[in-house]
């Protein structure tokens, strides 16, 4: 080969690398980037050309991708499961959508990247699927979530009409079993290639206002009434009190340097003398008798010790965006006795209530609570797999136990004990601007078997459920926590 026309041949190569460098920089390096662009016209053409990994749980698909015959080549669509037709509903708000029209929401939303394929980590099969023009393909997300314990913990909220949540947690691992949120949605009515039936699911949807498009378990947050009684007996224990102690069984309680008075359910004497013991207050409940051991313990007791249970601390994505629960503002010893029976500021989502329970049943080491076992390549392979992580060992194991054996004298005081024994506490939470002509919010914490747990709970129903006054967390919230246990104990 003469000179020139090696320098030909030279050149032509050098052109040739420097085209599949480049077109490999903006397809592969620059992907998620252009792919997030707003202005980039392309992106849900090529985002609906490619097969969408799934989301599933237990083996069951929760999302996936079918083939269709129009120019976006692939409908996302949240199988309904014939022996439960509400099965949609139940995972919408874990799930969330994918849609043409308005974006996405839940792990649609957060596991985007491993969906649709962009993720750093499929970096390879990317440059592959450009070099062989494969069809490039999604990840797969695989939930912590036990079906049959979701939809036990859905249908005990919808079919009652209620409006509020259940999370179900199992304690050692923290791998969260069941997230329920009611009212709830049919994704794939958002999800519709039409316009004109995905806008007016959305505009039906985001107006109504019991916002069923809301997920409860993660987004709101609510006054935990009585349940928080459990964090106020532990800062006490901790700091040397016992159950046989006593505090005043005066059935109401003026705050101190106002004339302001607290009083326990239905203005009774908690017993039927001047004092009570801890454990026949936290039994009974006892309002006045926890005010009182709130302001004696302190409200730097009371605040280090909800932050080793995680409430003020620092909010971990689940992966779910979570609030951020709070003990709120205590200035003063009024301010510390309202918050010592979970009012006045303090509020809880029902993600951060069932925490409190596990790590309770876990001798008070809280685990870090996880939505995800596993993220999968599109051949199945596993790219990561969720372990159990410690976040801190919250109140100590002697502790823990006490808290045990006062919630099983709480069960057992509102249920009459009987099968699988439950250790559990029960709230009944005013709200709102007149919370004497309001009904309450009613809670439910619990966890079974109370000696070996393997699941803990909290359900919060929304104004008694039907808005009643005489509404409590005994008769409204506690049923609804017991068959969830039973759900997870029996399995499907």
């Amino acid at each position: 080969m003469n000179t020139p026309l090696r320098r030909v041949a030279i050149a032509m190569m050098t052109m040739m690398v420097i085209l599949i460098g480049s077109s490999a920089y903006v397809q592969v390096i620059r992907a998620s980037e252009l792919r997030s662009n707003p202005l980039n016209t392309r992106v849900l053409l090529d985002e609906f050309s490619r097969h969408r990994g799934q989301i599933s749980a237990a083996g069951q698909v929760l999302a996936s991708s079918v083939p269709t015959d129009t120019r976006f080549r692939y409908q996302r669509t949240y199988p309904v499961d014939p022996a439960y037709p509400s099965s949609a509903e139940a995972y919408a708000p874990i799930t969330g959508f994918y849609s043409l029209n308005h974006s996405t929401t839940g792990l649609e939303n957060t596991e985007d990247d491993i969906l649709n394929g962009s993720d750093d980590r499929f970096f390879a099969r990317r440059l592959v699927d450009m070099v062989t023009g494969r069809d490039p393909r999604g990840g797969n997300v695989v939930t912590t979530i036990d079906p049959y314990v979701q939809q036990v913990a859905y249908n005990e909220l919808a079919r009652r009409g209620y409006t509020g949540s259940v999370v179900a947690i199992e304690p050692g691992t923290g791998e969260i079993l069941a997230m329920a949120s009611t009212p709830s949605y049919d994704p794939n009515r958002i999800a519709d290639h039409d316009p004109a039936a995905s806008n007016a699911a959305w505009d039906e949807l985001s107006r109504d206002p019991d916002q069923p498009m809301l997920n409860r378990a993660t987004q709101n947050t609510y006054p935990p009434g009585s349940t928080f009684k459990v964090i106020t007996t532990a800062a006490a224990l901790a700091s040397g009190v016992t159950q046989g102690d006593t505090f005043t069984a005066a059935p109401q309680y003026t705050l101190p340097g106002t004339s302001t008075t607290l009083q326990n359910y239905g203005g009774s004497r908690c017993g039927s003398g001047e004092t009570t013991t801890l454990l026949n207050a936290f039994r009974l409940s006892c309002n006045t008798a926890f005010v009182e051991m709130g302001i004696e313990t302190g409200a730097d007791a009371l605040r280090e010790t909800a932050l080793a249970f995680g409430i003020d601390g620092e909010q971990e994505n689940i992966p779910l965006p979570v609030a951020a629960s709070t003990v709120g503002e205590i200035a003063d010893d009024a301010a510390l006795g309202q918050s010592s029976i979970g009012q006045r500021d303090v509020a809880l989502t029902p993600l951060q209530n069932a925490v409190i329970a596990a790590t309770i049943a876990n001798g008070g080491t809280r685990m870090e609570p996880q939505l995800i076992h596993q993220l999968q390549g599109p051949n199945l392979s596993v790219l990561s797999s969720s372990e159990p992580e410690a976040a801190e060992q919250a109140i100590p194991s002697s502790v823990a136990r006490t808290l045990t054996d006062l919630m099983i004298a709480s069960e057992q005081s509102t249920s009459g004990g009987g099968g699988v024994q439950i250790a559990s506490k029960t709230g009944t939470a005013e709200h709102g601007a007149d919370p004497s002509n309001t009904a309450p919010h009613t809670w439910y914490i619990a966890f079974a078997p109370a000696q070996a747990p393997r699941v803990a709970v909290a359900v919060i129903v929304e104004e008694g459920g039907d808005g009643s006054l005489s509404a409590t967390g005994g008769s409204v919230a506690a049923p609804i926590g017991r068959a969830v246990i039973q759900a997870a104990l029996q399995g499907g």
